[in-house]
């Protein structure tokens, strides 16, 4: 969309990625004790690559930004932390908290017909940090769309969240690249290069040889 010398498309595209870098949950590449939720409840060499090596996300809309903006506007939910043994501090944020349930909001193509494996991990952690018993995961979608799962506190979820922390900080200590861990998520991934290689398989085919494999 252009008026006159002015491209409203890119000024609404700076403007999105001015908020996402504004309300990223940051981490200190020079503290590898110090492991975000989001790092180990997704993919953790994209959390790797994210600290040594950092490409940015290019979000398509507003809807992406959704889970930051309410943490942003805080709702009585604080940061929390957990002591992960060895000098291992996990440390999270819900999305917002109502009457004593944790809240996640998350944006989605479409309606899904169940949480994804990584928003429950999250989710969970939250649970064991904020000291409560259950929450809620809301999807919602570009039309407006939503849908709701519920969780209750699972211990061993949770142990799964720590093993990954403990992982994690020691391959940020010794400058080792995490294993790729395959997922539905790879394909919009801006390190999709790093981890998969695409090559075309084949080559070319001239009109005179289809010609000819049409008369044959």
């Amino acid at each position: 969309m252009t008026m006159g010398d002015r491209d409203y498309r890119s000024l609404v595209r700076s403007s999105i990625e001015a908020i996402g870098r504004e309300i990223d949950a940051k981490a200190d590449p020079s503290d590898p004790k110090s492991i975000h939720l989001h790092e180990v409840a997704g993919c953790m060499r994209r959390a790797y690559y994210d600290r040594t090596d950092r490409l940015d996300v290019e979000r398509r809309g507003f809807n992406d930004l959704l889970s930051g903006l309410l943490r942003k506007l805080g709702y009585g939910v604080e940061p929390g932390e957990f002591d992960a043994g060895g000098g291992i501090r996990l440390v999270g944020q819900a999305d917002m908290v109502v009457d004593d349930a944790v809240m996640l909001y998350r944006s989605a193509p479409e309606a899904p017909e169940s949480p994804r494996a990584g928003d429950l991990l999250f989710l969970n952690a939250c649970l064991w940090m904020l000291g409560k018993p259950d929450g809620i995961i809301v999807y919602i979608t570009g039309d407006r769309r939503e849908a709701s799962f519920s969780l209750a506190k699972n211990a061993k979820m949770f142990e799964e969240i720590i093993r990954r922390a403990k992982i994690l900080a020691d391959l940020l200590e010794e400058k080792k690249t995490p294993i790729i861990e395959p997922s539905a998520d790879c394909s919009s991934c801006q390190y999709y290069q790093r981890c998969f290689s695409r090559e075309k398989i084949g080559r070319s085919i001239s009109m005179s040889e289809l010609i000819g494999m049409k008369k044959d």
